[in-house]
């Protein structure tokens, strides 16, 4: 890679997954604030997190023309506006309006417009940019948003500590520089540009390959798996386990956090010597463990150990889905990306309300219990792809192939 002309948007890319983490870790990290203050419920909690991520969701679809009429400049330049005009939203609004699930839906659709745009848009323009090692650089761009998560949920915990949970709404005011600032980035940074319509590999091809559609839905289980313990995790730790919030969102969702990111960075660096199929299957195995050591065992410790081993099982599953297909097909452009991202993003509105209903009628224990199921279809999905893969692979059509490395 360019490492000298590009290394600015590189850098702009980082910080880009550094605000998509904002934007999808924040809220969370209040949810019990917001329990206490406006009186959510479970569900209620749970349909902020399907807001933000079918708000993401619905954007990834409409990129797949848009980002075309407008060009990838301005429209990732709007994506970190929204993004701040959403947290500024998000601190504002609650208090403003006449109801507060209404200001928070609000500005859960303002800065998830931004996060949309973001999850389509940076990691085609990492992917356009020079170089060899795609796979590698597809997760260490990724670990950016686990490191992401831990700055957040740091500094927020122990902001809210200082500050005290009566003046929260300062967290998203204070959090508004870090999407300005990347913004003001992308004005300047060099890009390369996308790969014209003309010459993608057509919508309906991808579509036509059973291949892509055991990917895609491999991208929502990818989605439900991470996110479901991820957003539940703070207040899990907190009302099942009995520990402090700031305590327990450091041994939650940091922690958490934390080794995806350390098993994202790893493999960023060491990534080209490791088969993408053979870690995947394995990480949904050690999901499946995770979530079930997490919802029954009794032992606080055993069950904070089922959340880190949550952190290290899903951190290549999105990042891993995203190179086998960008992989096996080259000119998919920002279309297959807006695509695949739409994927992740069901998934990731699927897991956490799916979850909340079911503590909803039980406890958050059972909720997660019954997240089991999305790293199951996941492992059963890479089953039944392996030997279709093993089958492309004889008859010497490299577009037609998810390879792994």
């Amino acid at each position: 890679m360019n490492n000298i002309r590009y290394k600015s948007t590189l850098h702009a890319c980082y910080l880009g997954y550094i605000t998509q983490a904002l934007i999808v870790n924040l809220p969370p990290l209040l949810f019990v604030v917001f329990q206490e203050k406006f009186g959510l419920s479970y569900t209620m909690l749970g349909s902020l997190v399907v807001t933000n991520f079918v708000t993401q969701l619905i954007v990834d679809a409409l990129a797949i023309k848009w980002v075309d009429r407008i060009g990838q400049r301005l429209s990732v330049v709007l994506a970190h506006f929204f993004a701040a005009v959403g947290m500024i939203a998000l601190a504002l609004l609650p208090q403003a309006l006449p109801s507060s699930y209404i200001g928070l839906l609000i500005a859960t659709v303002l800065f998830s417009i931004g996060g949309g745009l973001i999850e389509v848009l940076v990691s085609p323009i990492v992917e356009s940019l020079p170089g060899d090692a795609k796979a590698s650089s597809m997760s260490l761009l990724h670990s950016f948003y686990c490191w992401g998560q831990v700055l957040v949920i740091v500094i927020s915990t122990f902001a809210l500590l200082t500050i005290g949970q009566d003046l929260w709404f300062v967290l998203p005011l204070v959090w508004t520089l870090l999407p300005l600032f990347t913004l003001f980035k992308f004005t300047k940074v060099p890009l390369v540009p996308f790969i014209e319509e003309s010459n993608r590999t057509p919508l309906r091809t991808l579509f036509r390959s059973r291949i892509f559609l055991i990917a895609l839905l491999l991208m929502v289980c990818s989605g439900a798996s991470e996110q479901t313990m991820n957003q539940w995790a703070s207040l899990f730790v907190e009302k099942g386990l009995g520990i402090s919030k700031a305590l327990g969102d450091i041994l939650g969702p940091c922690l958490f956090a934390v080794m995806m990111g350390t098993v994202r960075t790893w493999y960023g660096i060491k990534g080209q010597k490791v088969n993408i199929h053979k870690a995947l299957t394995v990480s949904s195995v050690l999901c499946i463990a995770s979530f079930i050591i997490t919802a029954i065992v009794p032992i606080p410790a055993i069950s904070l150990l089922g959340c880190t081993l949550c952190g290290v099982s899903v951190a290549l599953m999105w990042p891993g889905m995203l190179s086998m297909t960008a992989a096996g097909y080259p000119s998919g452009g920002v279309a297959m990306f807006a695509i695949l991202a739409l994927g992740g993003d069901l998934g990731c509105s699927i897991g956490p309300q799916f979850a909340g209903i079911i503590a909803d009628g039980s406890s958050l224990n059972y909720g997660l219990l019954a997240a089991v199921i999305f790293p199951a279809i996941m492992l059963i999905g890479l089953l039944v792809l392996k030997p279709m893969l093993r089958a492309k692979e004889k008859t010497q059509e490299p577009s037609d192939v998810l390879h792994g490395n």
